[in-house]
């Protein structure tokens, strides 16, 4: 007997919430949902729960979406970044360059893979890491660099590149939000060693809980990775090993990505360039509605684009004056909002024995205490970018909405 699923989003309610969530996709999920019950069906019909069939499926077709050779499913973005720098050869004690403008994860996967973060400011004009900083920061213990990809664009890979060619090391890829995003063709993930891309719900590719991706075109980083987030194990005999079964080769973990996550995945993987050209369309409105507002100190639209780069606006950022302000004015209206980040990672007490000070990486700090994202996501409208953008409008200027 095969199984069967309802639709788990009422159509009277879908559009009724009140104000402006930060995050919404359950009009997505309305209209996807005979994907994803086709999918799930199949899931459940297999009876394999956890890197099975359906993995593997998502995986290939994540492979032919992005180009890369190798695409390694697992449980979430952070485990993705641990195993990517595990199996890239970080070694307990290594540093690697980190900027001090990111998620706290980017840095917490250091210390979990062994290794020792060591932060570098961001660039004068854009969020990525500042090579200059890069290049100040290396000493004859580091091993890595790992630019992140933020928001709308790509790091500054060539900048990068020169540094880590220079000192001979190896640059692995933060690349949770850059699904889609390229340099000359290539995608995102795949300008170094490897990458790690997140599907948390809110991505730009979000599953229905924690899943990620690594992402390589090197043999042996992909199986490597593939061994470690199933225990270290090789999933079958190996001549090097005679007599043992499926032997335990390195030290692993549980990392497997859910086929139900998978499941889902494949069925939005099918409308992500649709999405992306919807939250592009989006981005631009937001651009042309605030920029000329008197202050908002940038908007993502203004940035100078790289030769060949190719842009997906996964947060809609802007820079205010008085951020805070205007965080507590859309929320009484209604608006929710993010702030991206709150605090440096350099200045996170998690990492207060490395040293660092306030002062030391400015422009991070600086950054830290006016950026604020908006509401951008596929299920957004035209009418909810108004909205916002009047409200920010009336509390810049008092001009009624």
């Amino acid at each position: 007997m095969k199984t069967t699923f309802s639709s788990p989003i009422p159509r009277e309610r879908v559009g009724e919430r009140a104000g402006v969530p930060f995050f919404d996709q359950s009009e997505s999920f309305r209209r996807l949902w005979p994907e994803i019950e086709h999918n799930c069906v199949r899931v459940m019909d297999d009876g394999k729960f956890s890197h099975g069939a359906m993995v593997a499926e998502f995986e290939r077709a994540l492979e032919d979406f992005t180009g890369a050779r190798h695409v390694v499913g697992v449980n979430s973005g952070t485990d993705a970044l641990v195993l990517l720098l595990r199996a890239a050869g970080l070694r307990p004690g290594d540093e690697v360059i980190v900027p001090a403008y990111s998620f706290v994860a980017t840095a917490t996967a250091v210390v979990h893979a062994g290794g020792v973060p060591v932060f570098a400011d961001i660039e004068e004009h854009g969020y990525g890491i500042d090579p200059d900083s890069v290049e100040a920061v290396v000493t004859e213990r580091t091993r890595m660099v790992m630019p992140v990809h933020l928001f709308d664009r790509l790091a500054d890979m060539d900048g990068v590149g020169r540094v880590a060619r220079a000192h001979g090391l190896t640059v692995v890829e933060d690349s949770a939000e850059a699904i889609g995003m390229r340099a000359n063709g290539v995608h995102a993930g795949l300008l170094g060693a490897g990458g790690a891309l997140s599907f948390f719900p809110a991505k730009t590719l979000g599953a229905i809980g924690d899943a990620g991706a690594l992402l390589t075109d090197d043999d042996t980083i992909a199986e490597t990775a593939r061994m470690m987030r199933h225990h270290g194990r090789s999933g079958h005999t190996l001549a090097a090993f005679p007599g043992i079964s499926n032997p335990t080769v390195v030290t692993g973990g549980n990392s497997k990505m859910d086929d139900i996550q998978a499941a889902v995945l494949l069925a939005k993987l099918a409308r992500l360039d649709a999405d992306i050209e919807h939250r592009a369309v989006l981005s631009r409105r937001y651009d042309d509605r605030l920029r000329e507002l008197p202050g908002v100190r940038a908007v993502p639209g203004d940035a100078p684009a790289r030769p060949g780069e190719e842009r997906v606006v996964y947060v809609h950022l802007v820079e205010v004056d008085d951020r805070d302000g205007l965080v507590a004015h859309l929320r009484a209206a209604g608006i929710d909002t993010e702030v991206y980040y709150p605090r440096p990672l350099h200045l996170q007490p998690c990492f207060s024995d490395l040293g660092y000070r306030p002062g030391d990486l400015p422009r991070a700090e600086s950054v830290c205490g006016s950026a604020v994202a908006l509401p951008l996501y596929a299920d957004l409208t035209d009418d909810h970018v108004d909205r916002v953008c009047d409200e920010i409008e009336h509390f810049l200027t008092g001009r009624s909405r």
